[in-house]
């Protein structure tokens, strides 16, 4: 990690913001604000189309992720000069917790061939790219538990993600074994969220579970259950998790963080959380540091959003605000993406 420069290391997602700028679609608007902000590592959802990616888009219906590959935003969003793209997948043929039931031998085989085509593709559509694409499941422990927090997971749900998660990963070493020297880089990564329940051995948890079972090539922390801006408390965070991951610490990363500037206390505090958060992650070493997020996608309340918000009408996720105007946050990570 000591010689890898912070634009190689922090990237930001964008996903479901609530506002937007410009007559291009949303995907690639937010794309390239991101991209003229200096960043090289985004993060998007390859899921949920519509709702992920609302604004002047028309998003066909796809079967297969290959055919979701070749959606033009998505043709344009890859042929853009990002080093790395974190893409949130799952089948659109099935339910994404579809193996909260058990993994049948036919499931897996469908799984690993899905994840095998999707890769080849990435593989040979972007080869002598140089690009890195990370492909990830979204907050394995809110799906463990059927996205309800009081759900002990089932025995044969535990069983179900780790062959879901083992066959994801043998598809794409599958792909990756035929395309040798293709000059881009296809990885799979699993991501959890529940890391204090983890450490406090409350219940069935992806990291205790699932993780050891598994042979990933990376694994992610969604980090909103404990505070990333107490360093001490972020640090054996990332330490337990390294500790379960095959692997260890060189495939840990760190696939959401934040603090929302209207919820912790204004745009000063805001950035304060942000830049302890991310230098402890980045003196930690973790592969990758990706922020919650460009546009915010959390209204205070919903109900009472009918037109395009306002500033005081959003928690505060965001290096852009409604207003187009930028919080101190912003500015951090432009210095950190021109830091050399």
């Amino acid at each position: 990690m000591a010689n890898r420069l912070p634009v190689e290391v922090v990237g930001v997602s964008h996903v479901a913001g609530k506002y937007n700028f410009t007559e291009a679609d949303f995907l690639n608007e937010g794309a390239e604000a991101l991209h003229e902000l200096g960043c090289q590592i985004i993060k998007v959802w390859f899921t949920n189309l519509a709702r992920s990616y609302p604004f002047n888009s028309h998003w066909p219906a796809c079967k297969t992720l290959v055919e979701t590959a070749k959606v033009s935003y998505f043709q344009t969003l890859f042929d853009k000069p990002f080093d790395t793209i974190l893409l949130e997948t799952f089948a659109p043929s099935r339910k994404d917790d579809y193996w909260l039931a058990g993994m049948s031998a036919d499931d897996v085989k469908r799984e690993r061939d899905e994840m095998q085509a999707f890769a080849t593709h990435l593989f040979d559509a972007y080869k002598q790219s140089g690009k890195t694409f990370v492909i990830q499941n979204w907050e394995g422990d809110w799906a463990l538990r059927g996205g309800a927090p009081g759900n002990d997971p089932k025995p044969q749900s535990v069983k179900g993600m780790i062959d879901w998660l083992n066959a994801r990963q043998e598809g794409v070493d599958a792909a990756r074994k035929s395309s040798t020297d293709a000059g881009v880089r296809v990885l799979h990564a699993a991501e959890v969220n529940h890391l204090d329940r983890a450490m406090k051995k409350q219940g069935a948890t992806v990291t205790n579970d699932v993780l050891p079972q598994t042979h990933c090539d990376l694994y992610s922390y969604s980090a909103w259950d404990l505070p990333t801006h107490e360093p001490e408390k972020f640090r054996a965070a990332l330490d337990y998790l390294a500790s379960k991951a095959p692997g260890g610490k060189e495939k840990i990363y760190v696939g959401e963080y934040g603090a929302p500037e209207n919820v912790v206390g204004g745009a000063d505090e805001q950035d304060r959380r942000v830049r302890s958060a991310t230098q402890t992650a980045i003196d930690w070493g973790a592969k990758y540091i990706v922020y919650w997020q460009l546009y915010c996608n959390e209204p205070k309340d919903a109900a009472k959003i009918t037109a395009r918000p306002k500033k005081e009408d959003m928690r505060g996720f965001w290096l852009v605000r409604p207003d187009g105007s930028r919080p101190p946050a912003t500015d951090y990570f432009i210095e950190l993406w021109n830091r050399r």
